[in-house]
């Protein structure tokens, strides 16, 4: 995580009216210079001064899109500023009004664990088949690296520079698709319940997936692995990694961690008419007890697109949640967990710093700047341009 130095005190001592008025007058100065990005999981008091809102890929495309555009204020989080700077121009500053706000996620896998992985993988795992190897007309990796786009810009590099590619929750299935053309398997990352997911709607069975736990020599894979539809799986050993058809990268999302089998029990006990909706990156058995799963522009479609009356419960980040509570007071709509879960990292983007780096712009200086080298910006938009030549017919601004 980096280090966000604290604030001048006078931000603490203006009032939200005062901090809302003068970050509209710092908009109005600099005009179309700025753009302002608001993530949907972004509090209402951040999000209300955003020019856009959305997931973090749609909104760093969005901001490729705005040609007058100097700066990029991007109300979201680390990796989501380093998106927006690879498919920015260079003369385009991104800016992450606190540099504090990191993704436990996307922590979760660092290049040098993923390096490390890699190196085992390919050297436990079989060359291909000898058709195979013709078809791809190269040496023969087996092993496909695919990153969720909640992940680092060197991971993405990492993809985009071993044949693999990146991908959302709502096309996760279509980049796995693609990938299993290249290969015959996949290394999935950061998040093991999108990738557990996923495969499991394509028909992979749980046993042919395996966990690599990085903070474990091999993975961990010379070890027991428990596996959600069983108390104890098999050991796995080098030829249970042959075995696999994907292997799944340790990590996950904190706030979609906190819901649980039991929520969802308890929902159907209180009121059978209540549909359960949740994002893919829930667990797995959170997801088969679910009515609905899918991605955040998903949930909030699905919701929209609900007749009047409709119940639901839930599974995603609660800012999210009471924006839709807001918009839709025809619907009963709720949390699937009785506890608030919450981005604590986005959360800690504010309005006192959100001025602040308005009023640096204003003053001439740039703070916060997030910059993706020019190496690892090549091969991160390599991994996102082979995601969207496979699944997205539609041009994108990316240089």
């Amino acid at each position: 995580m980096l280090f966000q130095p604290p604030l001048p005190p006078k931000y603490s001592a203006l009032t939200e009216e005062e901090m809302g008025q003068a970050i509209l007058e710092r908009k109005r100065v600099l005009g179309s210079r700025l753009v302002i990005l608001g993530h949907h999981y972004q509090q209402d008091e951040v999000i209300r001064f955003a020019d856009f809102t959305g997931d973090s890929l749609k909104l760093s495309q969005i901001g490729a899109q705005q040609k007058d555009a100097e700066f990029i204020v991007f109300c979201g989080v680390h990796f989501m500023a380093e998106s927006a700077d690879i498919l920015t121009d260079d003369r385009v500053k991104v800016i992450l009004p606190d540099l504090s706000a990191g993704c436990s996620m996307a922590d979760m896998a660092d290049i040098e664990q993923v390096e490390e992985a890699w190196d085992f993988l390919t050297d436990t795992c079989p060359e291909p088949c000898p058709e195979l190897r013709r078809a791809r007309r190269d040496c023969g990796v087996t092993v496909i690296p695919i990153t969720y786009v909640n992940s680092a810009a060197s991971i993405k590099a990492f993809c985009g520079g071993h044949g693999g590619a990146c991908c959302t929750s709502s096309n996760a299935r279509k980049v796995l698709e693609w990938a299993f053309t290249q290969g015959d398997k996949v290394m999935f990352l950061p998040d093991q319940h999108l990738g557990r997911n996923t495969a499991y709607a394509m028909g992979i069975p749980l046993d042919r997936m395996v966990i690599y736990d990085p903070k474990l020599p091999h993975g961990g894979l010379s070890a027991p692995i428990r596996t959600p539809s069983a108390s104890a799986g098999p050991k796995p050993d080098r030829r249970n990694v042959r075995d696999a058809k994907v292997i799944l990268w340790k990590g996950h999302c904190s706030v979609h961690g906190l819901f649980t089998e039991a929520q969802c029990d308890e929902i159907r006990r209180l009121d059978p008419e209540c549909k359960i909706l949740v994002h893919p990156e829930c667990k797995w058995e959170v997801v088969q007890k679910a009515d609905l799963a899918g991605s955040t522009e998903f949930i909030i479609r699905t919701v929209r697109e609900a007749p009047p009356g409709s119940k639901w419960a839930i599974g995603t980040e609660i800012h999210l949640i009471n924006r839709l509570v807001h918009e839709h007071p025809e619907q009963s709509i709720r949390s699937l967990a009785g506890i608030q879960c919450l981005c604590t990292t986005m959360y800690r983007i504010d309005m006192k710093h959100l001025l602040w780096t308005l009023d640096e712009l204003v003053a001439g200086r740039v703070v916060n700047q997030i910059q993706v080298d020019p190496q690892t910006k090549r091969l991160a938009l390599v991994a996102l341009q082979r995601m969207l030549a496979n699944v997205n017919p539609q041009p994108v601004a990316v240089k």
